[in-house]
């Protein structure tokens, strides 16, 4: 036992050392960074790319250039609150007060809560939300978590398949490895034959994180309790918490989160103020690919 353990521990120390070279590899393959792309690409953010790519250098290095060129064009680090807020007014995307088990910061999305039309400025404000879970993760957390209420979700409420594989493009192109679980909480039958047409666009990593959960269900009851404190989860989700979206006190966190943000990214926020006239321009999303995205 001594001995398959001391070959556990060498087996561990090995893989971590390689990965470090696979880094510091990936690093210098980058070549020189400077501003926001420098501090973008910190060793967190190499590994993250690497573990999307399998630790292949050149496939991790030609992502990671994609990326700097959608967030050079699109601009996430300078939305800011006022200009998504109308999208938010019903809650149908929320960062939760409480963590995970794993103290990983948890967005809270209500589908049946859609109110709007547009999808650009639907995804403009998942976006600016994914932003700020990852201003709000603990020192050493890479990755959130997702609790998707289904309650109340129809036809009519439903995003498109375009829409959402939009959406799926962003996120596993972009903010690789950031999804730690995904919740989708009671959905309807007839979502079945949604989430089969937007699975085929789901990395097979990204999909095993999906887990489906239902009230009542003993099997669902205890991957709630494996994932989440029941005392802090909210009651719409199995725990016993009451809560409820207030729009203005969201509204004023988020505010306080966005003279964080600016502060993080160097952002002078006055300068950009008077420069622009607003806080960024409206970019629409790069075209999608029609073939799911290979990992």
């Amino acid at each position: 036992m001594f001995l398959l353990r001391r070959h556990t521990q060498n087996h561990q120390e090995n893989d971590s050392s390689q990965q470090d070279a696979k880094v510091t590899e990936l690093r210098a393959a980058l070549g020189p960074l400077s501003g926001r792309g420098s501090k973008y690409c910190m060793d967190a953010c190499l590994r993250r790319y690497l573990e999307a790519r399998n630790w292949n250098v050149d496939k991790s290095k030609k992502m990671i250039e994609e990326t700097l060129k959608w967030r050079s064009s699109y601009k996430p680090e300078e939305i800011r609150w006022h200009e998504v807020a109308h999208e938010g007014e019903t809650g149908k995307v929320s960062r939760a007060e409480f963590h995970d088990q794993l103290g990983r910061t948890v967005l809270i999305m209500r589908p049946a809560m859609q109110n709007t039309a547009s999808p650009e400025n639907n995804i403009r404000h998942l976006v600016y939300l994914m932003e700020n879970a990852i201003l709000n993760l603990p020192e050493g957390q890479e990755q959130m978590a997702w609790l998707i209420d289904y309650t109340g979700f129809s036809l009519n409420t439903n995003v498109s398949v375009k829409t959402a594989r939009d959406i799926i493009y962003i996120l596993q192109n972009h903010y690789p490895e950031r999804l730690g679980a995904a919740f989708l909480y009671n959905p309807p039958r007839f979502f079945q034959a949604f989430w089969k047409a937007v699975r085929y666009f789901l990395d097979p990593k990204t999909s095993q994180k999906v887990k489906f959960v239902y009230p009542k269900d003993k099997d669902s009851i205890e991957i709630m309790k494996s994932f989440f404190d029941i005392e802090n989860l909210p009651n719409e989700f199995g725990g016993k918490a009451t809560m409820k979206y207030d729009h203005e006190e969201f509204s004023r966190l988020m505010a306080e989160d966005d003279v964080k943000t600016a502060k993080f990214w160097g952002v002078d926020e006055q300068t950009f103020h008077n420069l622009n006239g607003h806080y960024g321009e409206e970019v629409v999303p790069e075209p999608i690919p029609l073939a799911p995205v290979a990992s």
